[in-house]
């Protein structure tokens, strides 16, 4: 009864030490467990491993090619800009931009004009790219050429072979393009230095690099027919306004506005780089982009490693508990 009682009071004395000796104990024995159950956690891991291994191996190879453009547009503001302080008021009933201050740079603008769906399924539509888009199983080295994969594409009669549910259809739609063009299409611009960097990525090296030159020819063809027609529209109003008004002053300012609404015109026709002007072209990349095949393995391997002890410790518990 003496001993008991002495036992009671050192344990009200001393309880931390007793939760202390209670974990040093816990880990221990968490540790034997785990020790008990070594091979199956080795198993268990070695499986991952190689499960992560096969699956890194059968993953292509994806090529990144890229090219930094300046903008370009700043050159063609100078006329505009000198009057926009006299006549922004006369220019805003015309529906002219004299690119004062509170405009949208035409930098952003474009790099915005290239991340939307209308301009992607224009791009889509008019270099015919669906295929090489959605359906593309592998890229043949030997002789640059591209396999399609057979159960969504047929190359022989140019028709779609996928199985879907309403309302989506065989073909896919532009929206359904649109998602995965966004997905390996990038644009960024630098807010330090204004550059802008485009690139594509793609299992052919020679794909990615063609369709980045042709995203950087078509925005600036869109953005120089955007200008132009708005220039013309603006010309043909202000021309309206001449034959209405007989004040010699308004008709002055109206042949300036004119003059500079021609001045853009003659800008946009005698420049292919309208927007963007290319620093670095794309190249066809030599280099893989991906897959990091080697974290791959090293992810699967940590991840079974894990999921092992974490079962090894729940049969022990449960085992424990029973």
């Amino acid at each position: 009864m003496n001993n008991i009682q002495n036992q009671d009071a050192q344990f009200t004395q001393y309880p931390n030490q007793q939760l202390k000796a209670d974990d040093e104990i816990d880990l221990r024995e968490l540790f034997a467990v785990i020790w008990q159950g070594k091979w199956l956690i080795i198993a268990i891991t070695a499986v991952f491993a190689i499960g992560a291994v096969i699956f890194a191996i059968m993953q292509p190879n994806i090529y990144k090619s890229e090219a930094l453009l300046a903008p370009a547009s700043e050159e063609q503001g100078g006329g505009l800009s000198a009057l926009a302080g006299q006549f922004g008021g006369l220019a805003s009933m015309a529906g002219i931009n004299l690119g004062g201050g509170g405009g949208v740079d035409k930098t952003q603008m474009a790099i915005e004009v290239m991340k939307s769906r209308r301009f992607t399924s224009q791009f889509i539509q008019r270099h015919k790219i669906l295929p090489d888009l959605m359906a593309v199983d592998k890229w043949n080295m030997v002789d640059n050429s591209i396999s399609y994969d057979d159960e969504l594409y047929s190359l022989s009669t140019n028709t779609w072979l996928r199985e879907v549910n309403a309302p989506f259809k065989p073909e896919p739609s532009m929206q359904e393009a649109y998602k995965v063009f966004t997905k390996i299409v990038s644009v960024s611009s630098d807010k330090d230095t204004g550059m802008v960097m485009v690139s594509v990525e793609h299992l052919s090296p020679a794909v990615a690099q063609q369709w980045v030159t042709w995203l950087i020819e078509d925005i600036n063809q869109v953005m120089k027919e955007r200008d132009v027609d708005e220039a013309n529209r603006s010309s043909e109003f202000l021309t309206k306004q001449i034959a209405l008004t007989n004040v010699a002053d308004i008709r002055s300012i109206l042949y300036k506005l004119i003059e500079e609404q021609a001045k853009t015109i003659m800008f946009a026709e005698v420049r292919d780089e309208y927007v963007f002007k290319t620093i670095d072209p794309a190249l066809i990349p030599e280099e893989k982009a991906g897959p990091k095949r080697a974290l791959i393995c090293v992810l699967g391997t940590l991840l079974g490693g894990m999921l092992a002890v974490m079962l090894v410790l729940i049969r022990h518990f449960v085992r424990k508990e029973d």
